[in-house]
């Protein structure tokens, strides 16, 4: 699941939320951070 933090006011935005839409739904801001992935890839080195 895809997150975004909006520059504004600092609100936690899924995709489901956004839609269609690239700007905050609670404050109308049009710059979204995407958030990183909690997932830890491990590569191994050769």
């Amino acid at each position: 699941m895809v997150e975004y933090k909006c520059s504004n006011c600092g609100r936690i935005i899924t995709q489901d939320e956004l839609g269609m839409k690239a700007k905050c739904p609670y404050c109308s801001n049009k710059l979204l951070i995407k958030l990183r992935t909690r997932i830890i890839k491990e590569v191994k080195a050769r």
